[in-house]
């Protein structure tokens, strides 16, 4: 048996190796019938104490995975010594159970994988995930969601999404508008990605042209994309009368805005940022929000 166990690990030493020995089992490296080591001498290879080995052994005893008699060595449970089905103790006794089933019906693991993967996609949406680029964009996303929709809310790039497609399990997707094509391509085509529009900065810009006295404008921000479309956004209406400054969070100096006559600042810099006058700027358009929440009450 090749068993690996880690004295640093937080998982007791006797389930490491209980489930260890389980997973062989399902997976075909220990067949019906096989001998384990003994107690003394899977303690002294594995350096643990024979109390963790014999513990384990019994555990796995409980649950039918292996069989032990009176003077003889304990071996792995055959097919037919079963006198009634196995009850899962856990999560990973049951995938384990899967796994061997899957097995014993000739079905390979990758085919396995594949059904399960395809299954569990199919299942009713459990999270919204949004999917975007921008750490700081994603961030923001996440954390408007969350305050207008009581759902569990992860999140990943588009190439995080690329090399684990397992991401998109139980999730409805949700991307901004202008990426909602590129996404899709990384998801099942019954399952698209809701687009999510950005809210327009009308008020702002006309906040910046309403200032009779030149100013200092500040624009804060935990997104360097937030801030690029911001500043180019306020330009026009700041002209040359008044300064434009960036900020990314967290700011380089706590008295960083002190110069600054008004800041607008994202949903999370907001809570962030203590100034006199602060012009807070929500991302997602209202009605992008209201149609997330009608796709998730249909769903």
């Amino acid at each position: 048996m090749d068993i690996r166990i880690s004295k640093e690990s937080e998982v007791p030493l006797r389930q490491q190796l209980a489930e260890q020995i389980v997973f062989q089992i399902a997976t075909g490296k220990l067949h019906p019938g096989e001998v384990l080591p003994s107690v003394r001498e899977l303690a002294r290879r594995l350096k643990i104490h024979h109390n963790t080995v014999s513990e384990a052994y019994q555990d796995l005893e409980r649950r039918m995975w292996v069989v032990g008699r009176r003077g003889s060595r304990i071996t792995v449970r055959a097919l037919e010594e079963a006198t009634r089905p196995l009850t899962p103790s856990g999560l990973d006794d049951l995938i384990s159970q899967l796994i061997r089933a899957a097995r014993e019906q000739g079905y390979s693991l990758q085919l396995l994988r594949e059904r399960v993967r395809d299954r569990l996609l199919a299942e009713p949406h459990d999270h919204i995930l949004v999917v975007e680029a921008d750490a700081g964009l994603r961030r923001l996303l996440v954390e408007e969601i969350r305050a207008v929709i009581n759902w569990p809310v992860g999140s990943c790039s588009r190439l995080e999404l690329a090399a684990n497609p397992g991401l998109a399990v139980g999730a409805m997707a949700v991307a901004a508008h202008y990426a909602v094509r590129d996404v899709n391509l990384l998801l099942p085509q019954d399952r698209p990605a809701i687009p999510l529009d950005f809210g327009a900065a009308d008020e702002h810009v006309e906040l910046v042209r309403q200032r009779r006295e030149p100013s200092v404008i500040a624009v804060v921000s935990v997104s360097e994309g937030f801030l690029q479309t911001a500043s180019r956004v306020l330009a026009t209406a700041a002209g040359r009368r008044h300064v434009l400054q960036e900020f990314l969070l967290p700011l380089p100096d706590p008295k960083a805005l002190a110069a600054a006559d008004v800041v607008f600042a994202d949903s999370v810099a907001v809570r962030e940022v203590r100034h006199r006058s602060v012009v807070p700027y929500r991302l997602i358009a209202p009605g992008s929000l209201t149609y997330l929440a009608s796709a998730l009450r249909a769903a």
